[in-house]
C-alpha cells in the first residue's frame, strides 16, 4: 500500500518519546513474539479478536437510535485469535501506561480489576456501553471530552488540503448526508499504529452545522503475516471487521451505522461526539479502577460475538487458570515491550 513517509517519521518520532507509544505502534512486533514470551498462557479457546487491544482503544460514537455508545473504536488488526491475546495485551498496556503516569492504579490491582469486568460480562453475557441509561460516571468521564466542538472544528478545519483518489472522494461525498455539498479534502494524521497510511477526510456545512468523514486504508492484520494465511487480504480483514462494526451475532454491541467500507477503504464519521478518547484527554480526577473494569467487560463484549466464544466455553477454561495468570503474563510481556524499546532506541 502506499506509504505517507512523512507520517511514518511522525510514527517513529512518538515511539522513542516512550514505551506507551511504542507498545501500539509495533502490534507486528507483539504478534510475532507474544506466544514464546507467555507460553501456556497463550493458548486458549478462539475468538474473534481484537488483536491490538490497549488502554487507549476506546471511544464514543452514536448508535442508530443517537444513543452515546463507549466501547472498542479500532478493529485494523482484528483476527481470530485465543481470547487470551486480547486481555494480555491490554492488561500490559495498563501496566505501561501506570509507567507512564497515564493510569492512577496499583499495576497488580489494575489487571486483576480488568479480569473481573471481563469475567463479570460474561456472567451476563455482555451489554453495551450505553450512556443514556447507565454508567453515569463514565458518561461523566467521555462527556469531559466532548465540552469544546469548537476547539474539534478548528482543528480538523486546519489540516492541509489533499487530492483523494477519485474512487475515495467518490465514497467520502457518498457518505455525506446529502449530495452536492460544498466540500473540501484534508490530510489527516492520526493513531500511532496506523500512521504512516493514507487518511483522507471530507469536510462540508449541512443545514446550520458541520459534518466531516474519513477513509482510512485498510490491510490485513499483522497476524495474517505471521501465521501465513493464504487469504491475507484485504477482502478478508474486511469481512472480519464487518462482523464487529455492523453485526453481533450475540446482540451484545451497538454498532456505528456510519461505518461502512469501499474496496480496501473503511469510511467512517467523525464528530466530536464520534472519536477515540485518549487517557490524557481525561478528567484527572478518572476513576481508574472503574475504567479498566469497562475495558475489560468491553473486551467480553467483543468476544461473546465469535460463533466459538461462548460465555461458558470462556468461563470454563478461565477457571482452569492459576489465580495470578494474567498479571505474570502480562508483566512478562511489559519486561519484552521494555527491552525491545531500549533496543530500538539505542540503535537509533
Amino acid at each position: 500500500m502506499p506509504l505517507v513517509r512523512k507520517d511514518v517519521a511522525a510514527k517513529h518520532a512518538a515511539m522513542r518519546a516512550g514505551m506507551f507509544p511504542f507498545l501500539r505502534g509495533t502490534f507486528y512486533r507483539w504478534a510475532e513474539r507474544w506466544r514464546s514470551v507467555v507460553g501456556a498462557a497463550s493458548r486458549g479457546p478462539r475468538v474473534f479478536s481484537v488483536g491490538d487491544l490497549h488502554v487507549d482503544n476506546f471511544g464514543t460514537w452514536r448508535d442508530v437510535e443517537g444513543r452515546l455508545i463507549w466501547g472498542v473504536n479500532d478493529f485494523d488488526e482484528a483476527w481470530s485469535l485465543p481470547y487470551t491475546n486480547d486481555l494480555i495485551r491490554l492488561a500490559t498496556s495498563a501496566l505501561v501506561a501506570v509507567d507512564a503516569r497515564e493510569l492512577e492504579v496499583a499495576p497488580k490491582h489494575g489487571v486483576a480489576v480488568i479480569l473481573r469486568g471481563y469475567r463479570a460480562a460474561l456472567a451476563h453475557h455482555g451489554r453495551a456501553f450505553v450512556f443514556a441509561e447507565r454508567h453515569n460516571a463514565m458518561r461523566e468521564m467521555a462527556v469531559h471530552r466532548l465540552h469544546d466542538p469548537q476547539a474539534y472544528w478548528k482543528k480538523l478545519d486546519a489540516l492541509p488540503s489533499a487530492h483523494p483518489p477519485a474512487s475515495v472522494a467518490a465514497a467520502l461525498e457518498r457518505a455525506l448526508p446529502e449530495r452536492g455539498l460544498e466540500k473540501r479534502f484534508v490530510h489527516r494524521l492520526a493513531g500511532i499504529g496506523s500512521l504512516g497510511r493514507q487518511r483522507f477526510l471530507v469536510l462540508a456545512e449541512w443545514r446550520g452545522g458541520r459534518v466531516a468523514r474519513e477513509a482510512k486504508a485498510l490491510r490485513p492484520s499483522a497476524c495474517a503475516l505471521i501465521e501465513a494465511a493464504p487469504a491475507a487480504k484485504i477482502e478478508q480483514a474486511t469481512v472480519l471487521r464487518r462482523r464487529v462494526w455492523t453485526t453481533s451475532r450475540a446482540g451484545v454491541r451497538c454498532p456505528d451505522p456510519y461505518v461502512s467500507f469501499s474496496g480496501s477503504w473503511l469510511i467512517r464519521r467523525l464528530a466530536p461526539d464520534c472519536s477515540r478518547i485518549p487517557l490524557d484527554l481525561l478528567p484527572r480526577k478518572r476513576d481508574a479502577e472503574r475504567l479498566l473494569h469497562a475495558m475489560g467487560w468491553e473486551a467480553a463484549n467483543v468476544h461473546l460475538g465469535s460463533a466459538r466464544g461462548s460465555a461458558a466455553v470462556l468461563e470454563q477454561d478461565l477457571r482452569r487458570r492459576p489465580k495470578r495468570w494474567l498479571y505474570e503474563a502480562a508483566m512478562r510481556m511489559a519486561d519484552d515491550v521494555v527491552k525491545d524499546w531500549t533496543e530500538w532506541v539505542d540503535r537509533g
